[in-house]
């Protein structure tokens, strides 16, 4: 379906994206994460038409975009600011793009009726707009969106001026309206918790890259770049050095500023290579142990976070004292 082949833009003669290459197949949820700044939204008006890329493609099911201008592309875009008419009923909004395309009246009352019934909208049709909540209005923006059948939706930070309980509600029932009508969506964010949830698979942008990609499971339980393991907040990523190497069991042992450890890696490194390692709590028996002077604890939702004088953190179950010497696992993965 959608095929992004080495995509490059500059912006204020810096370079913004860098040779970025995905694809989306049919009924698929790719979730662009990163940073501000990292390239996101710019690449998703790449893909509307409303910017043009320096080089590379932009092709659907096989055919350059770069000749069809943005109206034509038929890609339903969903934005922050809703970007509503404000001088239109709730039903006038949805039918906006319907009637732009000349459907019957009969044909945009039964689609408008259908829309607004699937983003739980029943009985709003005749509401202004500006007197709906936040929420109320992104529903609106939504069956405005799907209404015209786009062949794909896009979404810039949809959920970013709502507050975090209605935030994580819009985003399951976007989550189930996705599946229900199986349209291929690209999904923009900063947050980890929205990409994972709405995803089927996660595009981690950095520096204009795609430094990490793959379903959430995936990028959770490896990050692959230290970059990635910092942004997700996955635990410490510390600097170490390769000492040395154990063939047999492929196992290198790496020197840090808080010990050694021995850990496998797929990576292929020489005796004396500075790498980065990154420390999680450990799920079972065999994993490293790390001891520290507990400075600070937070309450973290079911578990604490201790802070550590040496500036690393663990989690726990309970809280320990301030001033407390703790002993705990870790479980070390070389991000190379």
């Amino acid at each position: 379906m959608l095929e992004l082949r080495d995509i490059y833009k500059t912006y204020e003669d810096q370079p913004l994206l860098c040779g970025i290459s995905f694809a989306l197949t049919a009924a698929e949820t790719v979730c662009l994460l990163g940073a501000s700044g990292s390239g996101k939204s710019t690449l998703l008006k790449l893909i509307a038409g409303l910017e043009m890329p320096d080089s590379g493609k932009i092709m659907w099911e096989g055919q350059d975009l770069a000749s069809t201008p943005a109206h034509s592309r038929d890609f339903g875009l969903v934005f922050q600011d809703y970007a509503l008419f404000p001088h239109l009923d709730v039903f006038d909004n949805v039918a906006f793009g319907l009637k732009m395309k000349s459907w019957s009246y009969v044909e945009i009352e039964k689609r408008v009726n259908e829309v607004l019934s699937l983003v739980g909208m029943n009985n709003f049709n005749h509401r202004k707009v500006t007197d709906l909540s936040g929420g109320e209005q992104q529903r609106v923006a939504l069956a405005r969106a799907i209404a015209p059948r786009p062949r794909m939706l896009m979404f810039d930070e949809p959920l970013g001026a709502l507050d975090r309980a209605l935030r994580e509600d819009l985003l399951y029932q976007l989550r189930g309206i996705l599946r229900r009508t199986h349209i291929p969506a690209i999904y923009v964010t900063h947050d980890q918790e929205e990409a994972f949830t709405i995803a089927d698979r996660v595009l981690m942008l950095h520096s204009g890259r795609i430094v990490r990609a793959g379903s959430p499971a995936e990028v959770w339980t490896s990050p692959g770049t230290a970059w990635a393991a910092e942004f997700l907040g996955l635990g410490n990523v510390i600097e170490g050095n390769c000492r040395s190497r154990n063939e047999r069991l492929k196992m290198w042992n790496i020197s840090t500023t808080f010990g050694r450890f021995d850990v496998k890696c797929a990576h292929k490194h020489e005796i004396g290579d500075n790498v980065h390692l990154l420390l999680r709590p450990a799920q079972i028996e065999g994993g490293s142990v790390v001891r520290g002077l507990v400075v600070d604890v937070l309450f973290q939702q079911d578990r604490f976070k201790a802070v550590l004088e040496n500036s690393l953190y663990v989690y726990v179950q309970k809280p320990p004292k301030i001033g407390q010497m703790i002993t705990v696992r870790v479980a070390v993965k070389c991000l190379g």
